[in-house]
């Protein structure tokens, strides 16, 4: 059963709120609120990209929870490699509708992305 404890110390999740997840039929996790969800861990909680990636995988693993999850994998694979969570989920939702490549202005998001494979083109 999934458990928003372990995701961080500071939680103020409310055992009546976390009991409610756990009981619901669906929770369904859009990628925006994951994106959030990573940024509010990074900067305001301070937690370490490991950190954030166990919190992610622990709400990946609720037997209830719904979410896209090859493109959960390729943020996660970006902010693994040093670079934006969101950056990878762009580059992923990118591909999937067709685009041949990355375009960024973001020179750091564009060496990671092709470091990995991916067709890109930096903006000055």
């Amino acid at each position: 059963m999934f458990s928003f404890e372990p995701l961080f110390k500071t939680t103020s999740v409310k055992p009546s709120k976390q009991q409610r997840m756990q009981e619901a039929d669906l929770v369904a996790v859009p990628i925006p609120v994951l994106c959030e969800f990573v940024w509010v861990l990074r900067r305001g909680y301070k937690r370490s990209v490991p950190d954030v990636s166990d919190a992610i995988h622990r709400l990946m693993n609720g037997i209830n929870v719904v979410m896209n999850r090859p493109a959960v994998e390729a943020g996660l694979s970006v902010l693994a490699a040093g670079g934006n969570f969101a950056d990878g989920i762009i580059a992923y939702k990118g591909d999937w509708l067709g685009a041949e490549e990355f375009v960024s202005f973001d020179s750091k998001a564009i060496s990671i992305l092709q470091s990995q494979g991916t067709r890109v083109r930096l903006l000055s």
